[in-house]
């Protein structure tokens, strides 16, 4: 598949590193030639010194070509022109634009996308979509990962095993016996940075983190079965001001549960802009690590801090204090690999990796299947796929042994007349299932051509 990003900056940067890994032929257009430097140094992409709105430029790289043009630059109206210019020119099949401002963004401006107007078949907001990210994690507290399935009637979460917060030595049986009432399946282990899917005999242990697929009814008894205390976000400090900080505090103002919200940030600017727009919250301008400052946020006394400054760094660090001072849940946002084994000895802290939240939102366009959800796992260890099976299936009647799926996917879950299954190879397959699947990265060609009909 060839494809067109334009912006290498982090947004184009988290996507690259995530379309990289299949056999995807990359072009990387940027107007900062250091930039390009940068990330052909690190991936395999042809960088090319240019806008991506330039027809021009656009020719040089074969548009014609080209599956999918991504206009990931930090200027809303260049992204907006480049797929107008892609679709007028060159005919580009998908374009997606990255789209931050809330003019733009604003519902009642919807129509501007279409072949009439201007031809975007897909908007991203990545900075919505982290804040958006952060708040389903916030409120399904003790999860480090949450993903919405079936209308938001399924939830897949993903829980870590350490000290004595979580069940572990237990077998996997043994859960489900103690708990027969609750409708939860254990579909995906991670140990010592291998994933697999555990049979029932399966030991958790400590140190797993464990994939739990769920109905919304049932995650609260669920959570209590893995013995996690689930506590409200009452005091709420969030570290950084750009968007996502904003997105954040003004969606907590709304929550009746959380009683103080404070946004630190070094930014001057950044702060009398967001107070201006924020009701509830309080908004601190000075150094984010200064005792000073952290006093003054009563830090010793906050449940939950957010960091989503553009530094990984700081954002790692910031938890690391929040932690020392006796805060219990801390969320880091980072855009590089390089800190993983660090992130994988905080604990508590819960990692958002802007590539995968990224990515996420536009897996349903560059999957060769018709989607209805997908997201990206953990740091991009798997996909989880959501797909209706058409009335036309040729797969109709088949039973899950027979379908050869690839090591590592599996189907986890199905959603039939309006009820969860957790099947098994026996389990046929039935016009209008909805099916929830879990594809390795390794797979992803084979699973799109054993539901492509």
């Amino acid at each position: 598949m060839k494809i067109i990003v334009g912006g290498a900056g982090s947004v184009g940067r988290s996507i690259i590193s995530y379309l990289n890994r299949a056999d995807n032929d990359i072009v990387v257009i940027d107007i900062n030639q250091e930039r390009l430097d940068e990330i052909s140094k690190e991936f395999d992409v042809q960088p090319i010194l240019g806008s991506v709105s330039r027809p021009d430029i656009l020719e040089k790289v074969g548009a014609e070509n080209a599956d999918i043009l991504i206009a990931a630059t930090n200027n809303d109206e260049v992204n907006l022109v480049a797929c107008q210019v892609a679709f007028t020119l060159f005919n580009v099949p998908k374009k997606i634009a990255r789209i931050d401002s809330e003019y733009f963004l604003s519902p009642l401006w919807n129509t501007l996308y279409n072949e009439k107007s201007l031809p975007v078949d897909l908007v991203i907001s990545p900075d919505q979509e982290i804040a958006d990210t952060i708040l389903r994690i916030l409120n399904l507290p003790g999860a480090k990962e949450v993903y919405p399935l079936a209308h938001g009637t399924v939830q897949l979460f993903c829980l870590k095993c350490f000290g004595s917060r979580l069940l572990y030595q237990f077998k996997i049986a043994e859960l489900y016996e103690n708990f027969k009432e609750l409708h939860f399946a254990v579909v995906q282990i991670i140990r010592d940075g291998v994933n697999f899917f555990p049979k029932a005999d399966e030991n958790i242990k400590q140190g797993d983190e464990i994939y739990v697929l769920a109905t919304m009814e049932d995650i609260p008894q669920v959570m209590h079965a893995f013995n996690v205390v689930q506590k409200n976000s009452e005091n709420v400090v969030i570290f950084g001001g750009n968007a996502i900080s904003y997105d954040i505090a003004k969606h907590l103002e709304e929550n009746a549960n959380v009683a103080s919200i404070k946004v630190i940030t070094n930014d001057l600017e950044a702060a009398r802009k967001i107070s201006e727009h924020l009701d509830k919250s309080v908004v601190i301008y000075g150094e984010m690590m200064s005792d000073v400052i952290l006093n003054d946020a009563n830090l010793s006394k906050t449940d939950t801090t957010i960091s989503v400054t553009s530094l990984d760094k700081d954002n790692l660090l910031l938890s690391l204090l929040a932690q020392y001072n006796g805060v219990n849940s801390t969320i880091s946002l980072v855009n590089s690999r390089t800190y993983d084994n660090l992130t994988n000895h905080i604990n508590d802290n819960v990692i958002i990796d802007r590539s995968t939240v990224t990515i996420s939102k536009i897996l349903q366009d560059i999957r060769k299947v018709n989607l209805l959800n997908a997201y990206s796992l953990g740091r991009g260890f798997a996909e989880v796929w959501e797909l209706k099976l058409k009335d036309d299936s040729i797969l109709e009647g088949k039973r899950l042994q027979n379908l050869i799926l690839p090591e590592k996917s599996k189907i986890i879950g199905i959603e039939r007349d309006k009820k969860l299954i957790f099947p098994t190879p026996d389990t046929s397959l039935e016009l209008g299932d909805v099916l929830i699947i879990i594809v390795a990265p390794n797979g992803i060609q084979k699973v799109e051509n054993i539901f492509h009909n």
